[in-house]
């Protein structure tokens, strides 16, 4: 017969070697969102201001890209890479971006859907959007409004935020419930990606990027920048694009990630109680 402490031994090998389980990976982002829901505003403030400024490093990036990369029909598969930077940034320095909490504080409220925690979601969701559209917009008068950048550069944002604006409110709107699925599930394969984490980053707001879809304060960077511009208004920027965007990241994001992964992890547990 084998030896038995031979046998734990490669048992717990191979448990290690596995991945991890849905629950594991659920737990681990619970155990996040509560830490996040016990963040005083302060901190979210500051936090969230901190976002929503290096977020404009994704327009910046892709920017330059398209300025400097000789016309051609692959550029934009190039430029786009660019986008990737302020998510790298605001992810990989514990930032507090919008997008990221359609997923994080909303488990703990699945769990405990009481009144209190309702409103320190909704406490945390203010904040953090406010402060991330006042960062967007600070960066988007200092770009047009200061000699940062040349003529050149200028207008190739300018032209991101045309683009980001074209749509109009319906496509914006489900091109942002594209835009908040895929970050939610960022979010929801980063707590064990380990050295994979800058790849899962890279790879996922890629997609974003070439695919447009709509993410509220990345897009509302670009559409600022339009509207600090005069080429556009500040209403329209914010009915044409921020509102709609809004809408989609926080359907793509709770209904397509949160509710799901919550309902699939319940569900088990609840199968496991009755046997």
């Amino acid at each position: 017969m084998p030896d038995q402490a031979s046998e734990k031994q490669d048992s717990q090998e191979a448990q290690e070697r596995s991945a991890p389980s849905g629950k594991v990976i659920y737990r681990a982002i619970l155990a996040e969102g509560q830490e996040e829901l016990e963040r005083p505003s302060a901190a979210l403030f500051w936090s969230g201001l901190a976002a929503g400024l290096s977020m404009g490093f994704s327009m910046i990036a892709e920017g330059l890209l398209e300025r400097y990369l000789p016309e051609a029909p692959w550029r934009p598969l190039v430029a786009n890479l660019g986008y990737s930077v302020g998510f790298l940034i605001v992810i990989l320095g514990r930032q507090q971006l919008f997008t990221e909490n359609t997923l994080t504080p909303i488990l703990p409220l699945l769990q405990q859907p009481t009144w209190a925690c309702l409103r320190n979601v909704g406490r945390l969701w203010g904040i953090v959007l406010f402060t991330n559209l006042v960062g967007a917009f600070l960066l988007s008068l200092v770009v047009v409004h200061s000699t940062v950048f040349e003529a050149e550069a200028k207008a190739a944002f300018v032209h991101m935020g045309k683009l980001a604006l074209a749509p109009g409110f319906g496509t914006v709107l489900l091109r942002g419930i594209f835009a908040g699925w895929l970050i939610a599930l960022m979010v929801w394969l980063l707590p064990f990606a380990e050295e994979g984490r800058i790849w899962v980053i890279i790879f996922l707001t890629y997609v974003v990027g070439v695919g447009h879809f709509s993410h509220v304060i990345a897009g509302s960077v670009e559409v600022f920048t339009l509207a600090a511009a005069g080429k556009t208004t500040w209403a329209a920027a914010l009915g044409g694009f921020t509102v709609p965007a809004l809408l989609g990241n926080i359907l793509g994001g709770v209904s397509l990630v949160a509710a799901l992964n919550h309902a699939q992890v319940t569900a088990g547990q609840d199968e496991g109680n009755e046997q």
